[in-house]
């Protein structure tokens, strides 16, 4: 997607974008606040300018992709066949112009073009357990921190909240060599963890005595993995415990967090901000909708001074939804793109049966495409524990099921908006750590097809200058 790169903008220009994106969101809020499942009950269509809904009408799922998202397919121009209104123009430029780009310095991964399931940049040993996704994650977020490391002098690196340690063990620890701490407080991950770095530890060295010359013959160290739960609210000594005797100077950790849930992304940035012992930071986040409120947003004095700062609940999760992937099922027209017109419709006969009853969490319903509209409802019905032999109005569910192509265009707008709320998130804690005197960028370092959330903020408490354009680039 395209959009403005942070690196390229001086920190009075990073403030006024984010009084522009305050300004574009309280605009656009009511589209933002909607809820999709409450597009009959609430009527959302009908909250459109007419002009809008003219425009919108007329549009099939690959054209809605092209004209509206703006994702073109291959060797295709864009080509409006009727004349759209200034003002939908006007909000899909700006949706581009305001957001942070998320395409990466880098061609689209090759990695992946001889066998999609498995990275060709990295061996068998290290692509055991991992899917496709996280392969490709896991790989450039180690060599950022590996580079980064190396720039910054940093004698250890602390993952927080690193699961099963995938990227620690993986990559980090036993592929580049650095002295990792994973702290994770799931006890139950943490054992998995260990047993699985056992289990490439062996075969590491069986591999090394079959192929001596292949095997990287550098040191190892396996992740010393801790269980603890990190509090956002306060510092964690254990986190900043050396693994080693300090050298002279003593030690300068670096904290990294792969999609860092909610607050505990906030943690790592405050950690960094208040430990001498952290001299850098490499942290990607995602589900900002947990983020506490107030506490997790805003951090910086700016963003919480400006007009229409707040972001709501509803902002937030909209935030973490993946335009990409949505783009590109609108290319393909699959049948698939019903569920969010099945599932309002289901909402209708759930209010009329239990009008105190609202958006309740209706369990994956498997096969939707394959249902008819009736039958979807009498599943979800059981699924919130209702009757599903309810009598239902097969004439306004028919109804319904004829405005699908209205229910996608409705959330297609809301997705071109949401990565506004999300460079509004990442731009204040941008401006959080330069606000204490910090050196901080962001970098889109995943391909956003395979990793949505694929924006990392890199701080240092030193000036790096160029070197943050090496930290971009893709290795050979």
């Amino acid at each position: 997607m395209p959009g403005v790169s942070a690196r390229d903008l001086s920190l009075e220009e990073r403030r006024q974008l984010a009084v522009k994106l305050t300004r574009v969101l309280a605009l656009y809020r009511s589209i933002l606040d909607a809820y999709i499942i409450e597009f009959f009950t609430d009527n959302l269509w009908s909250t459109l300018p007419c002009s809008w809904q003219e425009a919108l009408d007329r549009l099939n799922p690959p054209q809605l992709a092209t004209l509206l998202l703006g994702l073109p397919g291959e060797g295709e121009v864009v080509r409006y066949r009727s004349v759209w209104p200034l003002t939908l123009l006007a909000l899909k430029s700006t949706a581009y112009a305001l957001a942070f780009t998320r395409t990466p310095g880098f061609q689209t991964p090759s990695e992946f073009l001889e066998n999609p399931s498995q990275s060709s940049r990295l061996t068998p040993l290290f692509r055991k357990h991992v899917r496709p996704k996280k392969q490709h994650e896991i790989r450039r977020l180690g060599e950022l921190v590996k580079k980064l490391s190396d720039l910054t002098g940093c004698t250890q690196v602390v993952d927080v909240g690193s699961g099963q340690s995938h990227g620690d063990r993986k990559f980090m620890s036993l592929g580049l060599g650095l002295l990792v701490k994973s702290i994770e407080g799931d006890q139950r991950l943490v054992e998995r963890a260990q047993r699985l770095d056992q289990e490439l530890l062996q075969a590491l060295e069986k591999e090394k005595k079959r192929n001596p010359q292949v095997v990287h013959a550098g040191p190892r160290y396996p992740p010393h993995h801790v269980v603890r739960w990190v509090d956002p609210t306060a510092l964690c000594e254990e986190l900043l415990l050396p693994l080693e005797p300090a050298p002279q100077g003593g030690a300068r950790l670096l904290l990294t967090g792969l999609h860092a849930c909610g607050d505990l992304s906030v943690a790592l940035l405050r950690h960094f901000s208040c430990c001498p012992e952290v001299a850098a930071l490499a942290s990607v986040g995602c589900c900002y909708m947990k983020l506490s409120d107030p506490g997790g947003y805003p951090l910086s004095h700016w963003v919480a001074g400006l007009p229409g700062y707040e972001l709501p609940y509803r902002l937030r999760e909209g935030a973490c939804h993946a335009l990409e992937e949505y783009a590109e099922r609108l290319q393909k027209a699959g049948p698939g793109l019903r569920t969010h017109c099945y599932r309002a419709a289901l909402e209708t006969v759930i209010r009329c049966a239990h009008p105190e009853l609202r958006r309740p969490g209706v369990q994956g319903i498997p096969r939707v495409h394959e249902l008819k509209i009736e039958e979807y409802v009498q599943r979800g019905l059981q699924r919130v524990g209702l009757d599903p032999q309810l009598p239902l109005n097969l004439a306004a569910l028919q109804a319904h099921q004829a405005q699908e192509h209205r229910v996608v265009a409705f959330f297609s707008l809301a997705l071109l908006l949401a990565p506004l709320v999300e460079t509004l998130i990442l731009l204040d804690r941008l401006l959080y750590l330069q606000e204490q005197g910090f050196h901080a960028e962001l970098l889109p370092l995943f391909s956003p097809e395979l990793s949505p959330r694929n924006l990392v903020l890199v701080a240092t408490k030193t000036p790096l200058g160029q070197a943050f354009s090496v930290l971009e680039t893709e290795n050979s």
